[in-house]
């Protein structure tokens, strides 16, 4: 039987691997199977062979997640649409007191890195993750997976290149965005187009993502003009009955969250750089909004 200890250890250490998890699948669901399958696994261990429970952990959760993006990647899922991750909650709040740390896992989430995340090899989205993320040394991550150090220092190279050209830069400053989310809100609801307009940066792109099972553009929408027009005519429609506006932390910045009655209907998130806004997400999967429908 698993002792109360066991479970104490463990509890300790799943934000962590909730962490780990979902910055290798960006799905909740999926990272959380892979959590309770490294339960299973915690709870029926030898402990006499367990010398730091966190390591083993972390490592069983990684080989688990690496285990479950190879399922993923082999089934050749086609998606309608433009991918986005599922939106994952992220209130920091006391935990991380230290401003840098918190910047580097507010970046290691967020939606604009997990995209692309997605187009490394689970191998190398691993170590990224693990180097990059919660900072291991490149000793630890060849052990937990088993490769030697010269390899793992070679994939987190290669992967570190990649992520570098194709993250598009933003600042993470959570005042800032939570204010220009404020008025990116007030002129979109209110069909005010000159005053979204003043917001949007000239080359700003809107993306999302709505897994063909709710309206969203089927392709990313570029250019101010593109993406201010189409959300004023969709404020306009007033398609979400019953609407209400709420606000709260995702992927390490604030977001708006649109519900429709008592469910989740949309989630909207900002990249902001130099006072514009850089990028639009919006989530409208009902798939990847079934985590959101409690907050």
């Amino acid at each position: 039987m698993t002792t109360e200890t066991e479970t104490d250890v463990f509890e300790e250490h799943r934000p962590v691997l909730l962490g780990v998890a979902y910055r290798m699948l960006g799905r909740v669901a999926d990272a959380e199977d892979v959590v309770q399958e490294a339960w299973l696994r915690w709870s029926g261990a030898d402990r006499s062979e367990v010398r730091e429970p966190r390591a083993y952990l972390v490592r069983v959760t990684t080989r688990l997640a690496i285990d479950r993006l190879r399922q993923v990647k082999a089934r050749g899922e086609t998606y309608i649409g433009p991918w986005l991750p599922e939106p994952y909650v992220t209130d920091f709040g006391d935990t991380v007191q230290d401003t840098a740390e918190r910047a580097v896992l507010a970046d290691s989430v967020s939606l604009a890195v997990l995209v692309v995340l997605e187009s490394l090899s689970p191998l190398e989205r691993a170590v990224f993750v693990l180097r990059e993320a919660f900072g291991y040394p490149y000793a630890e991550i060849a052990a937990m997976l088993e490769r030697g150090e010269a390899a793992v220092r070679q994939l987190a190279g290669r992967a570190r290149k990649h992520v570098d050209e194709r993250r598009p830069r933003y600042e993470v400053d959570p005042v800032q965005r939570r204010d220009l989310t404020e008025r990116f809100l007030a002129a979109a609801a209110g069909g005010d187009l000159e005053g979204l307009m003043s917001l949007l940066a000239p080359d700003v792109r809107l993306v999302g993502d709505s897994g063909g099972k709710a309206k969203a553009p089927l392709r990313v929408l570029e250019t101010a003009d593109k993406v201010g027009r189409f959300l004023v005519g969709a404020a306009r429609k007033g398609d979400v009955p019953d609407v209400s506006f709420h606000f709260l932390e995702v992927n390490g910045g604030p977001a708006l969250l649109i519900r429709s009655g008592d469910k989740p209907d949309s989630v909207f998130q900002l990249d902001v750089l130099d006072g514009r806004i850089q990028a639009v997400y919006i989530v409208r999967n009902p798939d990847k909004l079934r985590s959101l429908a409690t907050v």
